[in-house]
């Protein structure tokens, strides 16, 4: 009986929020390559992420092989957008002093004022 040779389905899916991620699973492209690019086998990539069957990561590997311009031009974008929102972020509550201001918050009780009033108590 001759081998059938079909092409297997890349197991990727892009969310609602543009982020592709493993189908069935919230593991991300991105992060599946950056586990590769950083020296992970694929079976230690699949124990890291166990949501991610071996045979998906080896699939993943092989197409971002096959359109590795692609991946990378996604992920340098993906990237460059976090890092603007974390400008973003930074600009209307700057970090400098934020452990003085939590620790002001904490002394004066205001911490837990605040967090009952957002559980409605």
């Amino acid at each position: 009986m001759p081998i059938q040779v079909a092409a297997q389905p890349v197991p990727l899916v892009v969310g609602d929020d543009g982020v592709i991620r493993v189908r069935g699973t919230r593991v991300t492209l991105d992060t599946l390559i950056d586990a590769f690019q950083n020296g992970a086998t694929a079976e230690e990539i699949a124990q890291q992420y166990p949501t991610v069957p071996l045979a998906d990561v080896y699939t993943i590997v092989a197409y971002y092989l096959h359109h590795q311009v692609e991946v990378d031009t996604y992920i340098q974008d993906g990237k460059l957008e976090a890092e603007r929102l974390r400008v973003q972020v930074e600009q209307r509550f700057p970090p400098e002093g934020i452990r003085g201001r939590l620790l002001t918050r904490r002394s004066s009780g205001q911490a837990n004022q605040d967090c009952n009033a957002a559980l409605g108590g």
